[in-house]
């Protein structure tokens, strides 16, 4: 079974999913902007006999992305304050010519992706110009939270990616979780199992248990991590 489960003022236990570093490349061409997937993180050192193993999500471990205990010595703060409805009840809608665009920005974990020079998604969307729908799609489906999520109509299916369900580690930034797993809150909540969600883990978002770009805000680093 893959699942994590959110802990009280404390790190994430996660179950059956592989571990993997990811550095985002930016650039102000949309088209060229991406994800650089680095090595596989050995977990078999931090896990238990049933294979679960613990993230940090305070910001605080000198044993990155593994919790070494500080949320304890810090006196973190946890408290999940992330809306518990689904994600399209939520959304703002925005229609545009074969296509509607989603967006709850509360998701939002700022990598960039849905601006480039000079434009961005939510004036795209409004463009009779194929070639910029086109362009906007393909911005849309980079979103790594899922703030952004597109359907060929109002009524329609989410038109998503297709990713491996993991956690991937973002280079001083969340956890990039794809696929679908199952997340469950602190407060024994389940969160809306979704195809890319990402989780803070700088201890400073107020969207807990996601990110909400307060990585960027504060200057979080995890270099000279595990």
């Amino acid at each position: 079974m893959a699942d994590i489960e959110v802990g009280t003022d404390g790190p994430y236990a996660v179950r059956g999913l592989e571990l993997i570093r990811l550095t985002l490349v930016a650039d102000d061409d949309p088209s060229a902007q991406a994800w650089v997937e680095g090595a596989m993180i050995d977990v078999s050192g931090e896990a238990d006999d049933e294979g679960t193993y613990w993230l940090c999500r305070c910001g605080h471990s000198e044993n990155k992305p593994f919790c070494d205990g500080h949320h304890r010595t810090v006196g973190f703060d946890g408290t999940e304050t992330a809306a518990t409805g689904d994600y399209r009840s939520r959304a703002k809608v925005m229609p545009g010519a074969g296509v509607v665009v989603r967006d709850v920005r509360t998701l939002c974990e700022h990598a960039g992706f849905c601006t480039t020079t000079g434009t961005n998604v939510w004036e795209m969307v409004t463009s009779d110009d194929p070639q910029v729908l086109d362009t906007m799609r393909r911005m849309v489906a980079r979103c790594p939270s899922g703030a952004l999520t597109q359907a060929d109509g109002v009524d329609g299916a989410d038109v998503e990616p297709v990713l491996p369900m993991r956690v991937a580690v973002v280079d001083d930034g969340p956890y990039l979780v794809t696929g679908g797993a199952s997340i469950e809150r602190a407060d024994g909540q389940p969160c809306e199992s979704r195809n890319r969600m990402t989780l803070c883990r700088c201890g400073a978002s107020e969207n807990k248990p996601f990110c909400d770009g307060s990585h960027a805000e504060i200057g979080f680093h995890d270099h000279g991590s595990a």
